[in-house]
């Protein structure tokens, strides 16, 4: 059999995160710079039991679909880089598969509730899986970050791509870019 003949099984959803956060903008770059950020993941009831022995772990590992994903561009550019990587290279949400992992903090356990902090995730992000952080095998101290270690630190979170494109945003960033001052959805900061 040939890996283009291997199916995929299909993935479910096991919950949904609600946050304030509604277009990128709005979340952290990653969720190790989401200090504060806070969240609920309702587990869909049916797994509820797959949560017991989960109170007392700190962090969390959730793997989601990065639902507001728009196209599968090998090449990104990343937020502060100035030119175009391989997407393996990223962390980009536009992918082959647009699933994200994110290590955040478990404040809390509400029966199928998990009260979630320090998050870089989108409101109505549907959850995938739920994994412990174990600090003893997935902590690595000695490591590299390839062309990443000489991009500044304080560079802009989020690109504006509309206004690289030349075009209007999309509506959906008509609250944010208000709140924030911005051109609207049918103005261009030229």
């Amino acid at each position: 059999m040939t890996d283009n003949e291997l199916s995929t099984p299909s993935l479910r959803p096991i919950g949904i995160l609600h946050c304030n956060a509604t277009v990128h903008h709005e979340a952290p770059r990653q969720s190790g710079l989401g200090r504060g950020t806070t969240g609920r993941l309702l587990v869909h009831e049916e797994f509820q039991n797959g949560l017991a022995d989960l109170d007392g772990f700190s962090h969390v590992w959730l793997l989601f679909w990065c639902h507001h994903a728009r196209g599968r561009p090998l090449q990104v550019q990343p937020p502060r880089d100035t030119k175009k990587r391989g997407v393996f290279a990223t962390r980009a949400p536009q992918r082959p598969n647009p699933i994200g992992l994110s290590a955040v903090r478990l404040v809390r356990r509400d029966k199928r509730v998990l009260h979630v902090a320090d998050h870089d995730l989108l409101d109505g992000t549907p959850i995938l899986d739920i994994k412990p952080y174990l600090a003893y095998c997935d902590r690595i101290d000695a490591t590299s970050a390839g062309f990443v270690d000489a991009l500044p630190d304080d560079a802009n979170d989020h690109r504006q791509w509309w206004q690289d494109k030349n075009v209007a945003p999309p509506t959906t960033y008509a609250p944010f870019l208000e709140r924030e001052g911005a051109p609207g959805p049918n103005e261009r900061s030229d």
